[in-house]
């Protein structure tokens, strides 16, 4: 028995090694030079680190958008995902919903930056399709990736729709696996399309929901890329500045390490807190 149970530790010890070299190790380096306050060779502890950063008011609103879009763009992304999972599982015309997951899963599978570029011609002020269709139905033209005021929004729109493949994946191998009697005996019971989707569609695919819903969390408080493809080095007066590139910019661009590590430890932290509350608010509401 006890032979067993080390040979059970010999097979996970490979995976152990990479998680301690590759993710343990220097999520503790993080945290211990965050606490430098040398700024060159050799160690000084201190917290002038931590003080600077909440000061600083590039940091404050480049949480404050991130906040905001951790707010938004999982809950829009997963909503809209299961709407387009729970039609796809119930479309009668099987050609067409291959042909539709086949379109839906299009953008997972595409390079991210070819996307943006693609999304930066459609918000594009003068010539893009979006300003286009607007003033069609009558609305002026929106100047998305230059004005302040758009940049947020449009990020938003650009980040739900390429979350929307990998989450509409995931719900609707749920949905399929769902056992249709289910379904036969709430038509039986004359049960709404309505009270269907949300007393059994919704509950028995709880846990995928609350899954894909935890890892758009974490990808939202991680964004760059997209902010990256979509405005390039601009941050339109900070209004689409997020954490991640605060990090990048005091890291690479003035390389104030201590700084960007402990900008990044207040992000790790971020994002602990907000997914153990998450896991604790839905430990209720996921049925298995």
């Amino acid at each position: 028995m006890l032979k067993k149970k080390y040979k059970g530790y010999l097979y996970l010890l490979p995976a152990l090694i990479v998680l301690l070299v590759f993710v343990f190790y220097p999520i503790i380096n993080t945290v211990i030079f965050s606490f430098d306050e040398t700024k060159a060779s050799g160690f000084k502890f201190g917290i002038g680190s931590y003080k600077y950063l909440f000061s600083d008011k590039r940091f404050r609103q480049s949480l404050v958008n991130t906040l905001i879009y951790a707010a938004i763009v999982p809950f829009l992304s997963v909503s809209i995902s299961l709407l387009l999972a729970n039609a796809l599982v119930h479309l009668k015309n099987k050609k067409l919903q291959s042909m539709f997951q086949s379109i839906y899963f299009l953008p997972y599978v595409t390079s991210l930056v070819a996307i943006g570029i693609v999304w930066s011609w459609l918000f594009n002020s003068e010539y893009g399709v979006i300003n286009y269709v607007l003033k069609v139905i009558g609305f002026k033209g929106i100047n998305w990736l230059n004005d302040s005021k758009y940049g947020m929004l449009a990020l938003i729109i650009f980040a739900v729709w390429k979350s929307l493949a990998f989450n509409t994946l995931i719900l609707t191998t749920g949905i399929a696996s769902i056992n249709p009697q289910y379904y036969q005996a709430a038509k039986i019971d004359q049960a709404s399309s309505r009270t269907i989707f949300t007393q059994i569609t919704i509950k028995l695919v709880s846990p995928m929901i609350a899954y894909t819903y935890m890892i758009s969390l974490i990808a939202a408080f991680k964004v760059y890329t997209e902010v990256y493809v979509l405005f390039g080095g601009r941050t339109l007066d900070g209004s689409v500045s997020t954490v991640v590139r605060y990090i990048i910019d005091r890291f690479y661009g003035d390389q104030d390490f201590p700084l960007a590590y402990a900008a990044a430890v207040v992000l790790l932290v971020i994002i602990l807190l907000v997914t153990g509350i998450q896991k604790y608010a839905q430990r209720n509401k996921i049925h298995y």
